[in-house]
């Protein structure tokens, strides 16, 4: 028996949200270099045109996944057989009681509704040609909740349920889909969700060693490569420090 070997990506076109930076970055990167087309969405035109220097084959589409009809016009006239659903943030960290609605708003509207427009702008072509990818970014937060994570833990929550319904949805389509699940990824995340809080972003990752965003494309293109014939479907991360969403291992810490 042959052992299952990298299938290659030259002449498919793959899509990925939040391309701008981080794990969409990395992730456009890593396909690319593997022969992939790079369709590049994000709402930074002067980041993926920047990324867009870096990569062959690449196309920069401005959009913001928050808006369904923005989704849908971004990708007339293209036709991705490999999607992968990066596009995501956190907001705020605290209690429900003492959270903002508009935070809220943020991260439902991102994390849940992105990811359904973009399904529903792709999904079709795929169904139509009976085969392709399609990687939903998930995250620990969507399998163990912890103190302060509330709603979003709810809209990764979320993201495993759109996977598990789209894996019925579709069978029998020839369609494969992925869910990667990371643990810590020292990205621009915990900026943004701290408000811009360098010090206390860099403190969330202090004395230990995160997950960096080149393996979580590394990941991504595992699953995106088998043959046609075997679905990667959830794929979970954790950095070797930490053990749950509330446990960590900071050994590079003097004070512990």
């Amino acid at each position: 028996m042959q052992p299952n070997t990298a299938q290659p990506l030259a002449g498919r076109t793959a899509l990925v949200t939040g391309a701008s930076s981080g794990i969409g970055r990395a992730t456009a990167l890593a396909l690319a270099e593997h022969g992939a087309g790079v369709l590049l969405a994000a709402r930074s035109e002067d980041k993926l045109t920047e990324l867009a220097g870096s990569i062959a084959d690449a196309q920069v589409l401005v959009m913001d996944v928050r808006n369904a009809e923005g989704v849908e016009r971004a990708l007339e006239g293209h036709d991705p057989d490999l999607i992968v659903c990066n596009a995501g943030l956190g907001v705020g960290v605290g209690p429900l009681q003492a959270g903002k609605p508009a935070d809220w708003d943020k991260m439902i509207d991102t994390n849940v509704k992105g990811i359904l427009h973009t399904v529903h702008a792709t999904l079709p072509g795929l169904l139509e040609r009976k085969g392709g990818d399609m990687v939903l970014l998930g995250s620990v937060a969507g399998r163990q909740v912890y103190p302060g994570g509330n709603v979003y833990n709810a809209t990764k929550h979320a993201v495993k349920a759109i996977y598990d319904a789209l894996r019925l949805d579709t069978v029998g389509q020839g369609i494969r889909f992925t869910t990667v699940d990371p643990g810590m990824v020292e990205t621009n995340f915990s900026v943004v969700r701290l408000s811009g809080d360098h010090a206390a972003a860099e403190a969330v990752y202090r004395g230990m060693t995160p997950l960096r965003p080149e393996d979580v494309a590394d990941a991504i293109l595992y699953a995106v490569t088998r043959p046609p014939h075997v679905n990667v479907g959830e794929m979970v991360l954790w950095p070797t420090d930490q053990a749950s969403t509330r446990d960590l291992h900071r050994p590079l810490d003097p004070s512990q």
